[in-house]
């Protein structure tokens, strides 16, 4: 245990991340709940102590590195085993936060984690981003849209944006090179009512690991037929 909390306090200064005893807790508590439930469900590929920390918690909130996210309202969509909106929320008590996956078994996961932790202001949604996306109570209703899941950018601002009011930003975390993928991207982006506004590229604290992290300002609202009908976005992105 000693271990695990020296590690995650060394990245967390690294950061300049400012954290306190009860947040270091939650943390373990965090990765001691994944362990467990993943021995019944495939929640993640990454079990070892140190590689959650490194590829889980840290890179989730590498994005505290560049933006305040006092009192915002978030949502997280392909949150998996809730990556990265947990650890936000666990940095930032205050958060509005909201966990969207398609999958029931994650949302399960995800249920009894928040009570684990004692979450609050934190729901949890079993749906796809096309359908909810077009529900009046979440579309463009958030300060910004976060997402580590896998799908190429075309396709994620497709899924995100509809869900960032005028003004917000939809973030996608991503891996070492993304420019090819940004400008491959930026029809699509344009089309929902977004700009690309920075890209910030980055090692993980005391490793070669490279990340990166796209934002996508909201410029307009989106056009109501975006995002099109369930499994489009991903097998014909704009």
């Amino acid at each position: 245990m000693s271990d695990f909390y020296t590690h995650l306090k060394k990245s967390l200064e690294a950061l300049n991340i400012q954290y306190d005893d009860n947040i270091c807790h939650q943390f373990y508590n965090y990765y001691e709940f994944l362990v467990r439930w993943n021995s019944c469900i495939n929640l993640t590929a990454l079990t070892e102590q140190d590689d959650v920390i490194d590829k889980h918690f840290i890179d989730s909130l590498s994005l505290c590195t560049y933006i305040g996210l006092e009192d915002q309202a978030i949502i997280d969509v392909g949150t998996g085993a809730g990556f990265p909106g947990v650890p936000l929320k666990i940095m930032y008590p205050d958060l509005k936060m909201v966990l969207l996956d398609s999958l029931n078994k994650r949302v399960r996961f995800l249920d009894d984690l928040i009570r684990e932790l004692g979450l609050l202001n934190i729901d949890v949604y079993h749906g796809r981003a096309e359908t909810f996306a077009k529900n009046p109570k979440f579309r463009e209703s958030f300060d910004l849209c976060v997402s580590r899941a896998v799908a190429n950018l075309s396709t994620l601002s497709e899924l995100c944006l509809p869900f960032v009011k005028k003004g917000g930003s939809f973030i996608s975390y991503k891996g070492s090179d993304p420019e090819d993928e940004v400008l491959k991207a930026e029809n699509a982006i344009s089309l929902v009512g977004g700009s690309v506004n920075n890209m910030y590229k980055f090692k993980l604290p005391f490793t070669d690991i490279s990340r990166s992290i796209i934002f996508i300002d909201k410029n307009k609202n989106t056009p109501g037929k975006y995002p099109r009908k369930e499994g489009t976005p991903s097998k014909d992105p704009l």
